[in-house]
């Protein structure tokens, strides 16, 4: 299994050799909304969205004493905006009080702060602060179980045997690679199987057409932020 999965890896390093956090940001506060803000949405979505955003709010007390309409309005095409604005001017409240304004650096903190979950604190971590971390998001569990990693499907659990295929060094950018290549390639519906470098080594192999082109037409070519 180990062996495997850090084979496939070095194939995901071939295709995506510059895979990255799709989500545009300067500072680790920005990064922290954008992903609070990517819940329910597209990163291309997020990115149009926050160079408002960003220049309105600039440190945690601007979203502490943020105007709740006012935000809302900034953020209403992301989705599900009340909830996402309720939970950003508590985490501005929450990063003032606690921390001194600034976005703490350990995943046991983070995951106390309004909005913030282990795949939203590891993101964080991973990017702003290059502490390795796993991002299961949908696509990341998804490929996980294809390609015969885990048959688990809660996302911590998912994480933690994921983290004993591969040294932490790989963990950050391992997430991007999955997380690139499902949304290129192996796709939830109809995976391009056929277009797939990672067809020899994978168990789903033919859940989506093997023929090479007819699976072409369902590639996706990036990026999408």
């Amino acid at each position: 299994m180990v062996r495997r999965a850090r084979r496939m890896n070095r194939e995901l390093i071939q295709l995506y050799p510059d895979a990255h956090c799709e989500l545009d940001f300067t500072t680790p506060l920005e990064l922290l909304v954008a992903t609070i803000l990517s819940a329910q949405c597209t990163d291309k979505r997020v990115n149009a969205v926050t160079p408002t955003l960003f220049a309105r709010y600039r440190e945690a007390a601007d979203y502490a004493a943020a105007d709740r309409d006012e935000l809302c309005e900034i953020i209403r095409s992301t989705g599900f905006y009340r909830s996402k604005a309720d939970n950003i001017i508590g985490l501005g409240h929450e990063l003032c009080e606690r921390f001194g304004g600034e976005v703490p650096r350990r995943l046991d903190d983070l995951v106390t702060l309004p909005g913030v979950g282990r795949k939203t604190a590891n993101v964080v971590l991973g990017n702003a602060f290059d502490v390795p971390g796993l991002t299961v998001d949908t696509h990341f569990g998804r490929l996980v179980r294809r390609f015969g990693w885990t048959a688990e499907t809660d996302p911590v659990k998912v994480e933690r045997e994921i983290a004993d295929l591969f040294p932490p060094k790989d963990w950050t950018l391992l997430s991007h690679r999955l997380i690139w290549h499902g949304r290129r390639i192996c796709h939830s519906r109809k995976p391009a199987c056929g277009a797939c470098a990672l067809a020899h080594w994978c168990p789903a192999f033919g859940e989506g057409p093997t023929e090479e082109e007819q699976a072409r037409k369902l590639v996706r070519n990036g990026p999408f932020s």
